[in-house]
């Protein structure tokens, strides 16, 4: 049984493709007019199954829908799903949540927190399970910056227990606890990273003897190898910054440029997933402590030769891990600019739009410059074990070693993923070079634009001395 989030598809698509998995439930709720069938059947479409439906052309028929909603008592799952869940499911993956760095508390908390304890009070009940695996992130305890592969329930300011008590307390009057809000998180600094604390501290104290292990990553980004290479399908964290810069639209960020980047490859991240499921699933149920495997990368390279055809500007990247200097550049670098494209849009008589767009934009940015200026490191011991514990077949066929990872190779790939699957630009030899054909007037009138503003400073300078 599988709950939906972004790597979820990744996951589903290996189960498919490397294993002889029989049945695949699926928690996911209606969205957008489509029903939980309709939803599943749209996968067919995405790219990073086309790989999987030439080789097997019915695979899906093993994929079940269970209509559910974390928000929703016990999950929103009827008792025939349920009954059906309890009778059959052998391996649990429970990762869905809201990534919302801003959604209101009880938001976040129903989703991220109850929700995780209301699947392992299901777990307990389902006869054939062997192992647990709950999806967490390397940053749920982001207050320090050093993360070893143990529980932190001593950074939170109240127990989840005692958190959930006073949810469910005051019931409908969600403005009043939302209100408590800053108390609540004291030292965190979202509601995302403060729910999935507590969800592991429900893990720690509520799991009992299900086999349960937790599974840490950092920034999930675009896949290695498989099975396509360079896929990716969202915009968040250090991929909208790359996005934005890639366009030419974002000039300056709050980076700081010594801080170790904490960021996987999605299909790291599954065979991670799959093989923690393993050594949870072969290890003896009782046991102290759960097993926790922080993912994490050990160095990392960049290079950039894939332009873009539909960039706005030459791309460049001014950063700063200095909050107020950010601020004074994004008038320079963003607003005015903006303002005279509005300007031109105005006497052309178009609607302007790039104010707009950078207010948005300084928006997002504010949201994650908390991890975009400062640092963090994460011990992987649990991780290396499993790698080393692993046949050199199995190695092979869930790779996950990040020592091993050439970096600039991947980010050579990611950045053509990129412009292929994000910003939907045919990765052919024409289309690549028509881009650098433009990236090279950009060059042009952005060396012209920087001579005349300096030929500009130095009169000014001048004419004030």
């Amino acid at each position: 049984m599988i709950r939906f989030d972004f790597e979820t598809l990744v996951i589903i698509e290996k189960l498919l493709r490397a294993t002889e998995v029989k049945r695949i439930y699926v928690l996911i709720r209606p969205k957008r007019g489509k029903d939980t069938q309709e939803r599943i059947a749209g996968w067919k479409t995405n790219p990073i199954i086309e790989v999987l439906l030439k080789a097997k052309p019915n695979i899906f028929e093993r994929v079940v829908a269970i209509e559910g909603d974390c928000k929703e008592p016990d999950l929103g799952i009827s008792p025939t799903d349920r009954d059906l869940l309890t009778q059959q499911v052998e391996l649990v993956l429970h990762g869905a949540a809201t990534v919302n760095f801003t959604e209101p508390l009880h938001v976040a908390l129903d989703i991220n927190t109850r929700a995780t304890h209301q699947m392992l009070q299901l777990a307990k009940q389902m006869h054939r399970l062997v192992a647990f695996v709950h999806v967490s992130t390397a940053f749920s305890n982001c207050v320090i910056h050093h993360n070893t592969e143990r529980y932190y329930p001593e950074h939170l300011s109240c127990s989840a227990e005692k958190v959930l008590a006073l949810r469910q307390m005051l019931g409908k009057d969600t403005d009043l606890f939302d209100k408590m809000a800053p108390v609540l998180l004291d030292r965190f600094p979202n509601t995302y990273t403060y729910t999935k604390a507590l969800a592991e501290q429900l893990v720690q104290t509520e799991a009992g003897d299900l086999p349960v292990c937790i599974f840490r990553p950092v920034s999930i980004v675009a896949t290695n190898k498989e099975p396509i290479s360079g896929w990716v399908d969202n915009i968040y964290g250090p991929i909208a910054i790359l996005h934005g810069a890639l366009y030419g639209v974002l000039r300056v960020a709050p980076v700081n440029l010594k801080a170790k980047s904490n960021i996987v490859p999605v299909d790291g991240c599954a065979n991670l997933v799959l093989s923690c499921a393993w050594r949870t699933a072969v290890e003896p149920v009782q046991r102290k402590e759960q097993s926790i495997y922080n993912y994490a990368p050990s160095d990392e390279n960049s290079r950039h030769d894939y332009p873009i055809a539909q960039a706005k500007w030459y791309p460049f990247l001014h950063s700063t891990n200095i909050p107020w200097l950010f601020k004074l550049a994004t008038i320079f670098y963003h607003l005015l600019p903006a303002y005279m494209v509005d300007l031109y849009l105005r006497l052309r008589g178009q609607k302007p739009r790039m104010v707009a767009i950078y207010q948005k934009i300084h928006r997002n940015m504010d949201v994650i410059q908390h991890f975009m200026i400062n640092n963090w490191s994460f011990e992987t011991l649990s991780t290396d074990r499993l790698w080393e514990s692993m046949s050199a077949v199995d190695q092979q066929l869930f790779e996950f070693d990040m020592k091993s990872l050439n970096w600039n190779s991947y980010f050579q790939r990611a950045l053509l993923g990129m412009r292929t699957y994000l910003c939907k630009e045919d990765p052919t030899k024409e289309s690549i070079e028509l881009g650098r054909k433009k990236m090279k007037r950009f060059l042009i009138l952005h060396r012209f634009l920087q001579f005349s503003l300096s030929c500009v400073g130095i009169g000014i300078v001048r004419w004030l001395i």
